[in-house]
């Protein structure tokens, strides 16, 4: 049977949704490393990641599958039900024992949902330090429509915090009493740096050049990844933030709005945010 005759009264989201106002912002990008940080630091997670990923030796392919997922959850339409299907489809071998010798699967809804879950936390922590604090009514809105995705995702009702106050204790609760400092943690801590990382597929210019860029792009990468997370994480990876590193965020946050502010959808979005909002 296919998911949309089993859910056949979920409906993407589309236009009026906070949703399609936030996530296709190229400007996400920034969010990725904190994204990964937080789900990795769950045990379910990090052992999955840890026996089952390559994102090591493809960090730019998974880096895209991830995004182009995203937005295909969001920016979708109809597509974004079969979307669903494949994620849920593709987790279902993604299964093993881990560090702390216990028995672990991809579909846990409490590690599925962590995913979803923290992709949103990262998405509005990164709209306020990056663009603009978001009123508290459309960040109801906004976790109303993530539940909503989450729904169609193959989550239930009880596996998501009802509201918005909700998710913000259970995201609380979380971060202090289930994630680890674990193995991939400190293997995605080691990679943020970008010392080995080869140049992105779309890089035309010649590799020398790449390498000579790549610091610089390790340092923002690092910065925002280490910035954005809350700080009873960062306590429990051991991660040093000074005041000097906040001064240098906001200073990143400030040019980055700046250099935004005249630019054109057509290249401030993501391609497929902005088909999607020209068809409306």
């Amino acid at each position: 049977m296919s998911t949309e005759a089993r859910l056949p009264v979920l409906t993407p989201l589309g236009p009026d949704s906070v949703a399609w106002q936030v996530v296709g912002d190229r400007r996400l990008l920034l969010g990725a490393g904190t994204a990964l940080l937080l789900q990795v630091a769950h045990p379910v997670i990090g052992a999955g990641v840890h026996d089952h990923s390559n994102y090591v030796e493809d960090p730019w392919g998974r880096l895209d599958r991830t995004i182009d997922s995203l937005l295909s959850q969001v920016f979708g339409g109809r597509a974004a039900i079969a979307e669903a299907e494949r994620l849920r489809e593709m987790h279902k071998a993604i299964k093993g024992v881990d560090h702390h010798g216990e028995r672990y699967h991809a579909l846990n809804p409490e590690a599925y949902w962590w995913v979803h879950g923290s992709t949103f936390w990262t998405a509005l922590r990164l709209h306020d330090v990056f663009l603009y604090p978001m009123p508290y009514k459309e960040k109801r809105r906004f976790y109303a429509e993530w539940r909503h995705l989450g729904l169609i995702l193959g989550l239930r009702d009880h596996h998501m915090p009802e509201d918005f106050e909700g998710f913000e204790a259970y995201f609380a609760d979380v971060v202090t009493n289930r994630l680890e400092n674990n193995h991939t943690v400190r293997e995605l801590l080691g990679s943020l740096g970008m010392r080995d990382t080869p140049p992105p597929p779309w890089w035309f210019l010649p590799e020398a050049w790449w390498r000579s860029v790549r610091p610089a792009g390790g340092n923002v990468l690092s910065l925002c990844a280490i910035g954005l997370l809350p700080q009873a994480l960062r306590d429990r990876l051991s991660l040093e933030w000074t005041d000097r590193d906040e001064r240098r965020l906001r200073l990143l946050a400030t040019v980055t709005r700046m250099a935004a502010k005249p630019m054109p959808d057509r290249i401030r979005l993501y391609p497929k945010a902005y088909r999607a909002k020209r068809g409306y």
